[in-house]
């Protein structure tokens, strides 16, 4: 029965779009600008009642019946779009209509555009474009329209990401003046452009430019209703673009209170940065097309010790991309759209968890489970599947095949975190645990008479290390080849069982070393120390000394001659 109240629900959700677009259609052609306005309030005012309606509707079916949780995502992804058009239309109707009201509030500025921007990433990395944002300064204090600025930055955004080709670049650069009075944004891409004739209808209402040619969607109003929103702010807009060669929309908006009058300006609220995250993400559609999915996107190269490195396996493209850009502010985040995928991340990447759907296109989640628990080289790996499966025995069997936790779908984000904070926490205490001892002690522990293989692991990269203390050339390949293994298991395996990088791993030996020698050898000097324990230069030895332990080495020598 509720299957049937699914369907009817999308199909509601049609009809609305296709009365919204007649409607809208038709009052295009009345000439009358009052009415023309009228029609248009009235038009969206009517058709977001329903449209909550029925999102709350999805919300009561979402909990009454979870394993249609493809539908609902559909349902809701068309309820958005619906939503955006129609406060498009609404927002349209009150600058016309002169409603329309600026409100500034200060604070960090270039810290919100920033945070906006980044909010489209989704969408850019749907479309495998190159998307850059550059802030200068980084930081800097204003009074701004958030609202306002919000729907400047999406519409030129996503218009540029639009006209730019699958592989193009989306870059957005703000900058001050000389005298921090005014910002510029620039919103450049390389696209398809536009010829001399279309600039000029640029910003006409209904101008829907090449959408059709880009194979799009478009309604007309985004490019000049971002114009409105600049003269509405005291700004200016230009569009400097070559056919062929791309188009870069240029924005001056003053920032300073002395622009605005008393009535525009709300002294009672500062600009609130973490907005932006939950603001405005235009997801792409939910099944498109094979030659247009994302390749596996990838971190930054270098991370510090404290980065821990997901693995988000997703075939829904959406999900993927949305997890992938809330969970890419805490870690480092490669995806694979399928279990067989994965398998292939798995064994090049450094990661530290895997996150999977359960179910999925050629390996399933718990296939892909069984594999990663099954391998001696990546057994260690944490995995935490989500599916849309609540039966207890699906839970079991998962559970029973060696997945580390379990959550099912539809899930918080806020819970995924804790989840995954979780593992990270008991991997931090197993790296305060392993630090606590010394060298000696940890041989002891891994030469017991009937050691497991993980501690036949340990014991092997300790000695191996110890083969090589004064090398100064052995670093994390050469340990890895010496090893026997690839450079993403052994920073697997050390990671699990110690809580450290293969980096951090050689440098704590070489530094437990040091001290040992210090200990024992006071009379040494710091050079000489530093040496034997594969340090080229004395200088870094001290500063990872002191930072170690607390004091300069010499200080530490001297302490221990003393005694």
């Amino acid at each position: 029965m509720n299957i049937i109240y699914i369907l009817l629900g999308i199909a509601s959700i049609t009809v609305l779009s296709v009365l919204a677009w007649q409607l809208y259609s038709r009052s295009v052609r009345i000439t009358n600008r009052l009415q023309m306005n009228n029609l248009f309030t009235n038009i969206s005012h009517e058709l977001l009642t329903p449209l909550t309606v029925i999102s709350a509707s999805i919300e009561q079916l979402r909990e009454q019946e979870p394993r249609f949780g493809s539908s609902y995502a559909l349902m809701e992804l068309n309820i958005e779009r619906m939503v955006r058009l129609l406060q498009e239309i609404l927002e349209t109707s009150k600058l016309q209509s002169g409603e329309e009201r600026l409100l500034v509030s200060q604070g960090d500025v270039m810290q919100y555009i920033s945070q906006t921007a980044l909010c489209l990433k989704p969408l850019m990395d749907q479309r495998q474009q190159e998307f850059t944002i550059h802030c200068t300064p980084r930081s800097m204090m204003g009074w701004i329209d958030t609202d306002k600025l919000d729907k400047i930055i999406y519409n030129l955004l996503s218009n540029a990401s639009k006209y730019t080709p699958q592989g193009g670049k989306v870059d957005l650069e703000a900058i001050t003046n000389s005298t921090y009075d005014h910002i510029t944004i620039k919103v450049k891409d390389n696209g398809i452009g536009l010829s001399e004739d279309k600039k000029k209808h640029l910003f006409h209402r209904f101008y829907d430019g090449d959408y059709r040619k880009m194979r799009t969607t478009g309604t007309g109003l985004g490019l000049p209703l971002t114009r409105d929103l600049v003269f509405l702010h005291g700004g200016t807009i230009d569009c400097e673009s070559k056919e062929g060669r791309g188009t870069t929309f240029i924005v001056n908006l003053p920032i300073n209170k002395e622009a605005f009058s008393h009535s525009q300006i709300d002294e009672t609220n500062r600009i609130d940065n973490s907005k932006p995250k939950a603001a405005i993400i235009d997801l792409p559609q939910l099944v498109p097309q094979e030659e247009e999915m994302p390749k596996p996107a990838e971190g930054p190269e270098t991370a510090d010790d404290e980065t821990y490195r997901i693995l988000l396996v997703e075939d829904n493209i959406e999900l993927l991309l949305l997890m992938q850009s809330l969970l890419s502010q805490e870690y480092l985040v490669t995806t694979a759209k399928n279990g067989r995928e994965a398998l292939e991340v798995i064994q090049q990447k450094e990661l530290d968890l895997i996150i999977s759907d359960v179910m999925m296109p050629e390996l399933d989640g718990n296939q892909l489970t069984q594999k990663v628990k099954e391998d001696p080289n990546t057994s260690h790996l944490p995995v935490i599947l989500l599916t849309a499966k609540t039966q207890e025995k699906d839970k079991n069997l998962s559970l029973l095949i060696g997945a580390d936790d379990y959550i099912t779908k539809p899930f918080r984000m806020s819970d995924l975190k804790l989840r995954i904070n979780n593992i990270i926490e008991n991997r931090k205490r197993i790296q305060r645990e392993y630090m606590a001892q010394t060298i000696e002690e940890t041989r002891l522990e891994t030469q017991m008479t009937q050691p497991t293989p993980d501690e036949a692991f340990l014991h092997r990269a300790i000695e191996c290390v110890y083969s090589h203390l004064s090398d100064s050339d052995f670093d994390r390949d050469a340990f890895a080849s010496e090893m026997g293994a690839s450079a993403s298991t052994l920073y697997n395996k050390l990671r699990s069982l110690t809580g450290l990088n293969v980096s951090a791993f050689i440098r704590d030996i070489r530094m437990k070393e040091a001290r040992k020698l210090a200990q024992t050898q006071p009379s040494l000097r710091v050079s000489e120390l530093a040496y034997k324990v594969g340090f080229k230069d004395p200088k870094y030895f001290s500063t990872c000394f002191k930072k170690e332990f607390g004091l300069q080495p010499s200080e530490y020598m001297e302490q221990m001659a003393a005694r």
